[in-house]
Formats: structure tokens, C-alpha cells, sequence
């Protein structure tokens, strides 16, 4: 036994198992509710339950050969060759340096707020999976990002929950005398110290630093605190500990880096410090210094609007970095100040802008969809002489969102190695029709369990009735075309857009032959007014007569939520602002569970949508100069009109066998042509081979 609890406490420590239904299914078949209790953290239940229990659950349920066979697969994993190269990767490999304010990998780890997060996690386990030698720095936050609370008047609160690293699978890093590695930073009249903890992500490390240490004040021990909190200075403290601590904790553990990836513009400070590194070592200016740097800088934004960037007042930077230009570079403040401008040229502007000074230092730059790769190069329109912005369009991490039910069909019909075969989508028309259908139902009833479950927990947590626990034991209805929308709730995703016309909407949802239900879900910024207000919106809406128990809205939008949502439902609804959504990678999390898109055609939707993959939703010619307001009925119409006369029908119409063929031909048309496109094993290769393997 104690072999098989070693071999437990060796797989929780590393993330491979996030992405591992196997291992998931195990702990919660030992005890759903402590794995539950655990918020599906591997390392709090083993600490925390009884040996002895523990053992004799194992025993009685015989779950010793699905342990071993978990874990033999996972040492096979780690060992295996890959598209990088044979074996294991060698710890001396020369390294690119990923780094981001936000890794969203799994529930327990709340290092994450949303997408750029979801995507950074995926980033570092396709890294994996194919063996690029890649690691990861980012921060780790002692409460991380808020857990969203509804209040009796509809409106979010934010609770803020301290993570107790200790119990979650990261582990502090230690020196040779066993003391915490630290590293330091030179801030106004004082230092800043960082202690630097370590996850393992299959074969990606990735390092997180944590400025609650002794030796920092009260206000600087907060500096990690929470992520996307506090005012502008915390922010920039938080970024110059990303970007000059990131680079100097790398230095500290000894790692051979040769190239660093900033993802979204929170990291960029650290061309500073490779600079003033350069420099040092190889006796050269701050130019000469420059120009060797640039060569192994790669930048990749998100956003497609110049709102969405970091942008800090000239007085805060001179407070931070008037003394690190003169004495670490060796140049003015105002020099340095002109790296924060695309033209290089400060003399009339008081901001300094984190995209550009990326953009000016990196010889890699790019969008992250064909449309958002455009909509960058003109809003930035760089220089001729000098490289321009491409794109590389996101993906997922496909086995991470992948539905156990949907992984079983895989297993059966393609072996146990499926997502590694070559040619395993084209292969997924030739499926039967029923077997299709029957993974969409029990996915869909998986949802809709989910879905009681926690409105059950919601009636107990707020001390309500016992009685109104049998309102919610047949919340929605298991045999409904079930649509999800799930996503941050800014203002431009436009959470209420099918609310816009509400009797078209009653009529919809009133007809008892063709059934339709939507469940909802997000979060908005604890700053975010607008944002909150939709979400108070729906809720009011779900609580009506004619809409309940046909619009339902999940709180404390998270991963798990995520999972639940994108395996379960049967459309995923994105109607974004065009062009305002840069890529989008919710709707490619349905895909390989059986889901179907009906999406604006912007962002990744644009490249992914032909009428045999999902719907689109209208969007008129002049949307650029058209008032919102008329965009807006526009696209509503469309998608009221599609919804009435394409997908509702579609779906109810059976053959004999109660079976939608046009339906499941959809599905499998969604599945051969996006599923192996959409996914960040082919977005993390794009990578290596433009960017990675170039740098110098």
C-alpha cells in the first residue's frame, strides 16, 4: 500500500493530472464529497484523509490496477519521444522563457481570471505534450482572483479566499541548505524580496514568485496578493516583479534560457533587465546591448483595441525607474521613457505604453487570429524596415475539456493512443450516428446533474429551506436543446443580447413541442459596473415566469464551470462586439465533446465557420460606422431568426431511431474539420517553427 501511496502522492504533484480524467475519476471514486471538499486538489485530500480509510477504500473497491495503470501511463508520458525530440527533456536544453501574469491550469490553483490565463496553462501543457523546451514564470497570488457571490439584491460581490500553498501541488525552492531561493529588486528607498515556488506541468516547470516574505513591509508583502487588483501602482509593481524578477529568478535557478515569450504586455519591463544582463556580461552600451536583445524577444497581444493595454503615467515610471536607467543602463530616464512610445519620440506625451515598449524590442510580434493579426498591423502599422505583426490563431488543450463519455468513444473506436494517430478526426465521420448522439445525451445529462447539484449547494450555503431543495431536483430538463454562454462579462461580449427583443424571446421559449433552455455564466470585473449590471440583468430575467427553469445562471464562473459547460451543452453562444473579440477559445472547448458554435464571425469563429460546422450570426456590411445601438438590432434579428429556423428544427428532426442525422452530420463536420485545427498542439508547433527556433 505504501507504494501505491507513494505513487498517488508523485502524480498529484504533477499537473499531467489535470488534463488526465483517469486519475480525476479515481479520487472520485475513493469519496466524491471530500474530492469535492478539496475543490479537486489531489494534495489537500491526500493530506488530509485517513491512512487507514484511505487504504481500505482502495482495497474494497479494487482500485489498486487503475492507480498503477494511471500511473505507469504517466512515466511512459514523461519519457516518451515527441515532436521536439527523443526521451525526456534535458534540464540543459536551451530554454524559452514564457511569461504571464495569469495561468489558468486547473480549479485549486486560482492563478487565473479568464482567458488569457485559460491560454497561457493550455500554452504550457501542449509544451508538454510535444516536448518543447519551454518554462513558465508567473506570480503567485495569496488570494488570486475573486470568487463571485450573488446577493439577495442580484448583484456580484467579490469574497476573496487565501490560498494556502502548502496544500495545493507547487513546491517552494530551496537551496542546498534547504532555505527558500529569493531574489531582489531595488525599489524607492528600499528592496523588494520574492520567494520563487514551483509547479510541475508534465515537463514544462513553470515558477511562480510570492512576495509574502519576512524581509519585505506589510505593503510590499501584498505586492502578490491579488491578481488585477488594487490601483495603478500596485499594477506596475506587480509588473515590474513579472518582468525584472522573472528574469532574475531564471538567473537565480541556473536555467539556460534563450529566448523569452511575453504574453500581453504585463511582462515587457523585462527587456530592461535582459538589456542591463547584456550589457554586464559582455562589457557593451545600453544600444549595442538593445540590439543583441531584440533578436531573442517574442510578443504576442491580445487585445484589438489600444483600451486594452497597460498604460502608466510618466511620473510613476520616473518614480520606479529613473534610478534603474542611470545607474543599471547607464542611459537618462528620458531615454529609457521613449521605449514606452512606438515612435520613440516623448516629447509631447506623458504615458508610457507596455505594448509599445514590447513592440520596439521584440523582432517576433504577433496577433493571436487571422482577422485580430490585421486589425494589429493596421492599428500599429509598424515600420517597413523592421518585422511585422503575423498571427498565430489560439487553441486548447484539447484533453483537458475533454468529457470522459467523449474520451470513451475516442478509446473505443481509435485506441487508447487516439489523439496521437494520425488522421483520428477525418476518421470521425465514419462513427456511427448513434454513438454520436449517445455521447452528446450523456454529456448533456452530466450538465444538467451538474447543474441541480449546485443549486442544491447554493439553497444550503444561504441556510434557505430544505423545502426548496425539490424546486431545483428537476431544474432544466435533461431531453432539451441545451445553449451555453460562459465568458468574462465585459460589456462588448454582450451577455444580453438575446434578451434584446423579449416576446421574440417568450415565444422561443413558450413553444412546448420545440424545447430550449440556456445556461449562463461569468464573471465581471469587481470594477466592472457595466458588467455587473448584465449579470443582475439575467438573473432578474431567469427568475420571471416565462423564462424559469429555462434560463439558469451558474455563479463563481471557474474552470470547473468551464469544463461542465463546454462538455455538456449543445450550441455555444458567442455574440462579441465585432471586432472586439481578438480570438476567443471557449467555442473550441465544445467541439471534440459534440457541441456546435453559433457565433459572431469574429475573432477564431471567422476562420473555423462553413454552414457543415455550426451557424453565424449576421453581421450588416457598414458595422463600423453603424450606431451600436442599430448593430445591435441587426445581429439580434439574425440570431432570433437563425435560432427560430435553423438550429431549433434541426435538432427536433428525428428519424425513426429518435435520432437527429442532420444534427449528428453537423456535429461530425464540426468535429473532422476543427477539432485538430482549434487546438494549442497546432498553435504551440506554429510557435516553434516561426518564432522559437529563430530567435538568436
Amino acid at each position: 500500500m505504501h507504494e501505491i501511496l507513494n505513487q498517488l502522492n508523485e502524480l498529484s504533484y504533477n499537473l499531467y493530472w489535470t488534463w488526465n480524467n483517469d486519475f480525476r475519476a479515481i479520487f472520485n471514486e475513493i469519496n466524491r464529497d471530500y474530492w469535492k471538499w478539496s475543490q479537486k486538489n489531489p494534495v489537500k485530500f491526500l493530506r488530509s484523509i485517513n491512512d487507514n480509510y484511505l487504504f481500505d477504500i482502495i482495497e474494497r473497491k479494487n482500485l489498486k490496477d487503475k492507480i498503477h495503470k494511471v500511473y505507469r501511463e504517466y512515466r511512459e508520458y514523461i519519457n516518451r519521444d515527441t515532436f521536439f525530440g527523443k526521451g525526456k527533456l534535458d534540464e540543459n536544453t536551451p530554454k524559452i522563457c514564457y511569461l504571464s501574469a495569469e495561468y489558468g491550469i486547473t480549479k485549486c490553483l486560482k492563478f487565473y481570471s479568464g482567458g488569457l490565463g485559460t491560454l497561457s496553462g493550455d500554452h504550457l501543457k501542449s509544451a508538454s505534450d510535444l516536448g518543447v523546451p519551454l518554462v513558465g514564470v508567473g506570480l503567485a497570488y495569496s488570494y488570486g482572483y475573486f470568487r463571485q457571490y450573488i446577493n439577495a439584491q442580484n448583484r456580484q460581490s467579490e469574497l476573496y479566499e487565501k490560498n494556502d500553498f502548502d496544500t495545493l501541488p507547487m513546491s517552494l525552492v530551496l537551496d542546498e541548505d534547504y532555505r527558500p531561493v529569493k531574489i531582489s529588486i531595488n525599489l524607492p528607498g528600499r528592496k523588494v524580496f520574492a520567494q520563487i515556488w514551483k509547479l510541475n506541468v508534465g515537463r514544462i516547470k513553470l515558477y511562480l514568485l510570492d512576495t509574502l516574505v519576512d524581509e519585505n513591509n506589510v505593503e510590499d508583502k501584498r505586492i502578490t496578493d491579488i491578481l488585477y487588483g488594487g490601483e495603478e501602482e500596485k499594477r506596475i509593481l506587480q509588473e515590474i516583479l513579472l518582468g525584472i524578477g522573472g528574469m532574475r529568478a531564471i538567473d537565480a535557478l541556473g536555467i539556460n534560457v534563450k529566448g523569452n515569450h511575453i504574453n500581453e504586455g504585463h511582462s515587457a519591463f523585462l527587456i530592461f533587465e535582459k538589456i542591463r544582463v547584456a550589457m554586464k556580461k559582455h562589457n557593451i552600451s545600453f544600444k549595442e546591448a538593445q540590439e543583441m536583445c531584440y533578436y531573442s524577444n517574442i510578443f504576442t497581444t491580445h487585445t484589438p483595441v489600444p483600451a486594452g493595454i497597460d498604460i502608466f503615467p510618466k511620473w510613476m515610471i520616473e518614480k520606479y525607474f529613473r534610478g534603474y536607467a542611470e545607474n543599471e543602463l547607464g542611459i537618462s530616464f528620458e531615454q529609457l521613457f521613449e521605449e514606452g512610445d512606438l515612435t520613440r519620440n516623448q516629447a509631447n506625451n506623458d504615458h508610457f505604453n507596455m505594448a509599445y515598449l514590447a513592440i520596439n524590442n521584440s523582432n517576433f510580434v504577433n496577433g493571436v487570429s487571422k482577422l485580430h493579426g490585421k486589425i494589429a498591423r493596421k492599428m500599429w502599422a509598424l515600420p517597413q524596415d523592421r518585422s511585422q505583426i503575423v498571427s498565430i490563431t489560439n487553441g486548447v488543450h484539447l484533453k483537458t475539456y475533454l468529457a470522459i463519455e467523449s474520451e470513451k468513444l475516442y478509446r473505443k473506436n481509435f485506441g487508447n493512443d487516439w489523439l496521437y494517430k494520425p488522421g483520428v478526426w477525418e476518421s470521425i465521420s465514419e462513427l456511427p450516428d448513434k454513438d454520436i448522439w449517445k455521447m452528446r445525451n450523456q454529456n448533456r445529462d452530466i450538465l444538467i446533474s451538474y447543474v441541480r447539484e449546485r443549486a442544491v449547494d447554493r439553497i444550503r450555503a444561504n441556510h434557505e429551506s430544505e423545502d426548496r431543495i425539490s424546486d431545483v431536483q428537476n431544474l432544466l430538463d435533461k431531453d432539451v436543446l441545451t445553449i451555453g454562454f460562459a465568458r468574462r462579462f465585459a460589456t462588448y461580449k454582450r451577455g444580453t443580447l438575446i434578451f434584446r427583443n423579449l416576446e421574440r424571446l417568450k415565444k422561443i421559449l413558450a413553444n412546448d413541442k420545440l424545447k430550449v433552455q440556456f445556461v449562463f455564466s461569468g464573471k465581471a470585473h469587481p470594477k466592472d459596473e457595466g458588467g455587473k449590471y448584465l449579470i443582475s440583468e439575467i438573473l432578474r430575467y431567469s427568475e420571471t415566469e416565462e423564462f424559469r427553469n429555462k434560463i439558469v445562471f451558474l455563479d463563481n464562473y471557474d474552470i470547473d464551470v468551464a469544463k461542465q459547460l463546454v462538455r455538456g451543452c449543445d450550441v455555444w453562444l458567442n455574440n462579441p462586439r465585432k471586432p472586439l473579440e481578438a480570438s476567443g477559445t471557449s467555442g473550441m472547448k465544445v467541439i471534440a465533446n459534440g457541441g456546435l458554435n453559433f457565433s459572431i464571425l469574429d475573432g477564431w469563429w471567422i476562420e473555423g465557420y462553413t454552414p457543415e460546422t455550426g451557424w453565424a450570426i449576421e453581421t450588416p456590411e457598414n458595422y463600423e460606422t453603424m450606431p451600436e445601438n442599430e448593430v445591435d438590432n441587426f445581429e439580434s434579428e439574425s440570431l432570433y431568426n437563425t435560432l427560430e429556423n435553423e438550429i431549433i428544427p434541426l435538432y427536433y428532426k428525428r428519424d425513426e431511431n429518435n435520432i437527429p442525422v442532420d444534427w449528428v452530420k453537423k456535429i461530425k463536420g464540426s468535429i473532422k474539420d476543427l477539432a485538430g485545427q482549434f487546438n494549442t498542439e497546432r498553435m504551440v508547433k506554429e510557435y516553434y517553427e516561426m518564432f522559437y527556433s529563430k530567435v538568436k
